[in-house]
């Protein structure tokens, strides 16, 4: 995996520091935790419906010692932005060409050396869409490693880590069971997330 600005010591440290003062002052509320041994997962990251997500998201991944990867569509990559989205730990997703997505994030996740969660919305797109895709899923599967599932509600301001999710291969039952965890969420635009 990449370098990122989350296994950069120091600034870890001062950042982590500002995130819980923003988020304190914004109203946030940070819950959960990693279960000790779960250092590695997919992680999903729902509801996206905003721009806003993004920095929420990583100050929250601060406030919770996180050592996230994201992936992000391949236009916020772009010059002059894209190296400090990458160490932001971005990974650039061109969707025309996700058909290999799944097994290279299986690949760079068995490689990993220590401790790192990917970060999956599982509606691929902050528009507003009914159908779930199914690439965390199968990353995870592919990996051999739990879903750790991630919340954000905007009404409640409470962000964090519910519970973790091991894949069964029932594709149809676990999604169930991870879309009920997510119902009663909503997202800062709100009719563009459907958890159905």
């Amino acid at each position: 995996m990449q370098l990122t600005i989350f296994g950069t010591p120091v600034v870890r440290r001062v950042l982590r520091l500002f995130s819980l003062a923003c988020l304190r002052l914004a109203g946030w509320r940070v819950e959960g935790a990693l279960p000790a041994g779960g250092g590695k997962c997919v992680l999903i990251a729902a509801p996206h419906t905003s721009n806003w997500d993004l920095p929420w998201t990583l100050m929250g991944a601060f406030a919770l010692n996180l050592n996230i990867v994201w992936m992000g569509k391949a236009s916020i990559f772009s010059p002059p932005f894209g190296a400090l989205m990458r160490w932001l730990g971005g990974i650039a997703v061109r969707r025309e060409q996700a058909n290999n997505l799944v097994a290279a994030s299986v690949a760079a996740l068995t490689a990993a050396d220590g401790p790192v969660q990917l970060v999956v919305p599982p509606e691929g797109t902050r528009s507003a869409t009914r159908r779930w895709k199914t690439g965390f899923y199968h990353i995870a599967q592919g990996a051999k490693l739990p879903i750790q599932l991630a919340f954000m509600d905007y009404p409640s301001r409470r962000m964090g880590l519910g519970p973790v999710f091991q894949p069964t291969g029932d594709i149809e039952q676990d999604m169930a069971t991870i879309k009920a965890f997510y119902a009663p969420m909503r997202g800062r635009n709100p009719g563009q997330f459907d958890a159905s």
